[in-house]
């Protein structure tokens, strides 16, 4: 009989609770009865305890036993003595739900976004795409305009940027994609089975593990402390569960900032290859370090030709709104996952490619620029957290536009939820693990300067503080 962690579940009640304080039980009984309609919770699926739900929400016991009350009275949900209480639905058949991710992007119109860690474009997008004009178009308008692999000036371009970083690349092994989510998904339709063990650095990246949980995935954790640090812990993990692959960020990991240092790059190497282990590289946060202006050397470089596959992306660099990412693999995988994405999208928008290739020339100056403001915010930030005298704990970043912040004490799933009926949207740390680990961490990104993140914090420190209390 599955179960649904009351940290999930909290994560899919996105704006829940937005009607007001009064009807706090019906808003909820509605919330969970809509999650049943549309199928994002499986009918038969046992729901947390009360006690565990109210947790996790930031609201009393009360308010729970009242929804799940109202949602039995309506046939919605079933308890049965040392059975807990059964959630009906409707036969909805939708895929797995996204844990409330991308619902964060359809639900900023109000309140304080710190849900994600976007930036605003570089001034440059705008003057590439100036730049293009209609003797450049004129040229790819003689073709039918579907290049499934992506343009070839674009994959060459790309082959290049990992060829200066140390990593041999072919534009045959280069496939186009619309931004590392899909590049991530593709690898996951493409390479990952039902059932298959796949080891996830913990935390990780939520968007992977959203994709990986989808394609029905055995997810086993290896500590990100462990997996910057001590190859061995790999080794010994591995060796228990025989992986189908490791996915993992080296350079700039999402959610913590940190790097893997050159030493320990060598070290994950020697493991991966002793072990013949597939490793998937997601670098899409490689080009936000802040205390370098080179793209790292890719661990693939230490890699045998086809034991991995390496992520790329240019939206996080240059703009959100660029859709444009990329696989670097061996040209047996990329074939097949290039079958694959001609089934969802037949090409990437050939004129968006044509800017690409544009700017993949401007990357020092792109670099420079975003170095100089993150380091700016970063700082900002930090004596903002030190001000509110928190006793909050953070690990200076190596890259990236946000914090990884450890509240002791304070429960993260209710202080996002309290947060976001104070109008104030932030990432729990739970939504970045396999297991739901991290129950006392936020994201905090500290890129924008538009005084957000200043306003939000005092809301954020009495959300955290409310957690604590008995409720």
């Amino acid at each position: 009989m599955d179960r649904i962690p009351p940290t999930r579940l909290s994560r899919l009640l996105t704006g829940w609770s937005k009607g007001g304080a009064g009807a706090l039980p019906q808003l909820l009984a509605e919330a969970l009865r809509e999650l049943a309609e549309r199928g994002d919770v499986a009918p038969g699926t046992v729901l947390p305890s009360q006690r565990a739900l109210a947790t996790a929400l930031g609201v009393g016991r009360s308010t729970v036993t009242a929804a799940y009350g109202l949602l039995e009275a309506a046939g919605w949900l079933e308890s049965r003595q040392g059975s807990g209480s059964r959630l009906r639905g409707s036969g909805g058949v939708g895929e797995p739900a996204t844990e409330g991710r991308l619902a964060s992007f359809g639900t900023r119109d109000d309140g304080i976004d710190l849900s994600s860690g976007a930036l605003d474009g570089l001034p440059m997008v705008a003057s590439a795409a100036g730049s293009l004009t209609a003797r450049d178009l004129s040229t790819a308008l003689t073709d039918d305009g579907y290049l499934p692999y992506g343009l070839p000036e674009l994959r060459e371009a790309i082959a290049g940027y990992h060829r200066a970083a140390g990593l041999p690349t072919t534009p045959e092994q280069i496939l186009v994609t619309a931004g590392s989510q899909q590049a991530v998904w593709l690898i996951t339709q493409g390479l990952v089975e039902p059932g298959d063990t796949v080891i996830v650095e913990d935390p990780t990246y939520r968007g992977a593990l959203e994709a990986l949980r989808a394609r029905g995935a055995r997810l086993v954790p290896l500590a990100a402390d462990a997996s910057h640090r001590d190859a061995a812990a790999l080794a010994r993990l591995a060796g228990h569960v025989r992986p189908r692959l490791v996915y993992l960020q080296p350079s700039v990991h999402n959610p913590t900032g940190r790097s893997m240092d050159e030493h320990t790059r060598r070290a994950w190497a020697a493991v991966l290859t002793e072990q013949g282990l597939y490793a998937v590289e997601d670098n899409a946060y490689a080009e936000l370090a802040l205390d370098h202006d080179e793209a790292p050397v890719s661990l693939a470089s230490r890699l045998p030709p086809a034991g991995s596959a390496t992520v790329g992306t240019l939206s996080k660099l240059f703009w959100g709104g660029l859709r444009l990412g990329w696989i670097r693999a061996s040209t047996t995988v990329v074939r097949r996952l290039a079958d694959i994405k001609r089934s969802v999208d037949l090409s990437c928008p050939v004129v968006e490619q044509m800017l690409a290739v544009r700017l993949l020339q401007q990357l020092p100056e792109a670099r420079a620029r975003r170095r100089s403001r993150l380091r700016e915010r970063l700082t900002e930030t930090e004596r903002l957290l030190r001000a509110q005298g928190t006793g909050w704990r953070w690990e200076r970043p190596a890259g990236g536009s946000a914090l990884w912040v450890e509240m002791p004490g304070a429960d993260a799933e209710a202080t996002a939820q309290l947060a976001r009926r104070a109008g104030v949207l932030i990432v729990p740390g739970p939504a970045f693990s396999a297991v739901d680990g991290f129950r006392h961490h936020l994201r905090l990104p500290f890129a924008d300067d538009d005084g957000a993140l200043e306003r939000a914090l005092p809301v954020l420190v009495d959300c955290a503080a409310r957690s604590r209390a008995p409720r």
